[in-house]
Order: C-alpha cells, then structure tokens, then sequence
C-alpha cells in the first residue's frame, strides 16, 4: 500500500513517458468544463513527447464532449477498463465485455441480498435500464425492461457495465456488500457519490486495461503517472509508478495514493503536469551545460 506524502518527488531522468488521467472529479471541473490551463498542459506534455490517455469510468456514448475539448489527445480508456476508444477518429479498438450470464447472476443475487436494487446496462452505444432505475438520459429515450430482457437485447454490441443502483443505501455501504456477493463472476467498483455500483467482467479494470495500452507501446509502470479521485481509480493509481490524488478524492483514495495535488476545481492535474516538464527541462539545460557544446551535438 503507498503511505501519502506531501512533499514533492525529484523525478528521475528521463521522467514520465505516460500521463493516465481520470475525467470527472479529476480532470474536469465540477461543471464538466476543462480550463485553458489544463488543456495547455496536456498539449504541452505531448509536445514533449509524453502521452495522455484518458481512463475513465465513462461510457463511450460520453465521450464526444470530452473529445471535442481535448482533440489534439488520442486514446481513452472507458467504462472503467471495458474499452479501448480512439477519440481522434472516434472508433472503438478493443472491448473486454462482462458475459452476459455473469451479469444477470449478479444482478439476482444483489437484488435478492438487497431489495430495491434496479439495473440498467451499458454496452458499446447503447444504455437500457429498468423501469424502476432512475432516468438519466436527457432525452428519456433509453429503452426499458425487466433486467432479463436487457440482457437479452443489443447482444451484438459488447457488454462494458452492469450499473445497480440503491435509492437509500450509503455508497460505501452498498460497495462493501456488494463485493461479498458478486465473487467470480465479477469486478465491482463505484464513481458517484450515489449508491451507484459499475460492475465489469472478471479481471477488468482500469490498471488492467492501462498495463496492456503499456504493454504494446514498451511503455513500463514505473514510467507511469496517474491521477484519480474515487474508487474505481484505486487499482490505476496502485499500479502506476507515480500517484496523485486530487484534493477533493475520496478519503480510501487520498489514504493510500502516494501523493496529493489541489482539487479537480483549482487545475489540479495541470499543476502536476506543468512541474514534470519544468523538471525535465532543467535535467535537459543541466545535461547541455555538462556536456559543454550548448547541445547543439547532443541526440534527440
């Protein structure tokens, strides 16, 4: 488990190869805006050749908004590990679905250990709900039914979250019950401040998804640095080299992350970012003024 600190790292040559940065809470303000400061700070990050990816508990029917702010950014990781998403040329790449046969046994046994439990399901482009699940979809259009029948529909679009909600329970509470009952069959986490638990399929998470996007690209954890703030972004911010949380994180997040930066509202992440680069770029003009030759010589 990391022990927080909050005292500021000296960064090691060469310094982060890969930015993974939540969205809602972390990124974005609490208006889902993205300031100018933030926006320079990613842009100036891939400047330099360090990559952003976006890993996120949204859906991929959520991500437009945050693409049009953030088009100079490529790839996102959503529905909390259950997709691999190309933001530039808006298309999926990969898919880790929950089987459907898993869903609805985890769907029976959180109705039956706690009634009043009503789901809804998010597959690649579609949302459905249950007739008892509240609305929120602006345009009311979300096709509803018994969880059975959802299940039972839209299967030639990949499976990324069964979403259970509880009109009454505390969040925690409802988690913490909820990882007791679902067992193999599933991975369950929570992003709302709401009795709103996300379940995707066994061994899917947002650092499983991360450390296969490493994988491909040479890309290792310790060359990693995350941002988060609720649960479904513990596992990210254990796995990566370097973590912060925002200051408005969640109490489990700000206990175990190893580092702390100011809240989503106050730029954050940009802070964080910006004193990376400054780092560098002092270990750059240190290394050209050793060398002697102004860097003129020296290699890319």
């Amino acid at each position: 488990m990391h022990h927080r600190q909050t005292s500021e790292k000296t960064f090691a040559d060469p310094g982060p190869r890969l930015i993974a940065t939540d969205l809602d809470g972390t990124l974005l303000r609490d208006d889902k805006t993205i300031s100018q400061r933030t926006t320079a700070a990613l842009a100036a990050a891939e400047d330099a050749g360090v990559e952003v990816f976006f890993v996120t508990g949204r859906p991929l029917r959520w991500m437009g908004v945050v693409a049009q702010h953030l088009a100079g950014h490529g790839m996102a990781i959503a529905a909390n590990g259950a997709a691999v998403y190309d933001l530039r040329a808006g298309t999926l790449i990969e898919a880790f679905p929950l089987p459907e046969d898993d869903a609805l046994a985890i769907a029976h046994a959180l109705r039956a250990a706690i009634p009043g439990t009503t789901f809804a399901v998010e597959r690649t482009f579609c949302f459905r709900r249950e007739p008892g699940y509240p609305q929120i979809e602006a345009d009311g259009s979300a096709a509803r039914a018994d969880i059975e029948e959802l299940l039972a529909s839209d299967r030639e679009q990949p499976l990324l979250k069964l979403l259970a909600k509880h009109p009454s329970l505390d969040p925690d509470e409802f988690l913490a019950t909820a990882h007791t009952l679902v067992g193999r069959h599933g991975e369950v986490t929570r992003s709302s401040e709401s009795a709103l638990l996300e379940i995707s399929g066994t061994g899917v998470s947002k650092a499983t998804t991360l450390a296969k996007c490493c994988a491909e690209r040479g890309v290792t954890a310790a060359e990693v640095v995350a941002f988060g703030d609720m649960p479904n972004d513990l596992a990210m911010l254990s796995w990566a080299g370097l973590s912060y949380a925002v200051a408005n994180a969640h109490p489990r997040v700000l206990a175990t992350t190893t580092y702390r930066t100011e809240s989503n509202n106050d730029d954050g992440v940009a802070r964080v970012i910006e004193r990376l680069l400054a780092a560098r770029a002092d270990r750059d003009d240190r290394a050209d003024r050793d060398s002697g030759d102004g860097g003129e010589n020296r290699l890319p």
